[in-house]
């Protein structure tokens, strides 16, 4: 069964993150582990991931940090959520091989290619317009 992990979705908000620094500058581990509640371990772990998989760049020293390795419009959600999660297929072809038929071998293709096909469908640049469009409606009583 296809279920995103915290790992993925941590990684989709961190992305995001470092996707609304227009300026280009690294973003402080500190300062991403503050923004996001989690902890410097967890998302140094979530980060190195995401480096290994050429998603973002990481700088040490004084002014160091993590930023994007390539232009914002060019990440799909499919991309990051890959990179967490490794293959996206609604189920375990290696533990359920008998369960497999021809008669539902359209199905599970169907439903493979339609998770796919959405989560490349899906920018990380449209997630931070929506995040933008959506932060006007914050309020703290």
């Amino acid at each position: 069964m296809l279920k995103i992990s915290t790992r993925g979705q941590y990684a989709l908000l961190v992305m995001t993150d470092l996707a609304e620094n227009t300026d280009d500058t690294f973003i402080p581990l500190k300062t991403l582990s503050h923004r996001r509640n989690l902890s410097v371990k967890y998302l140094e772990q979530i980060l190195i991931q995401l480096g290994k998989a050429g998603l973002i760049t990481g700088s040490r020293g004084i002014n160091g940090g993590y930023r994007l390795s390539r232009p914002l419009e060019t990440y799909t959600t499919g991309d990051i959520l890959r990179a967490m999660e490794g293959d996206l297929s609604p189920r375990n072809i290696a533990q359920n091989a008998h369960l497999s038929s021809a008669e539902n071998e359209s199905f599970w293709t169907g439903l493979e290619k339609v998770i796919n096909d959405y989560v490349d469908s899906v920018t990380l640049k449209e997630l931070v317009q929506k995040n933008q469009a959506f932060a006007g409606f914050e309020y703290n009583i």
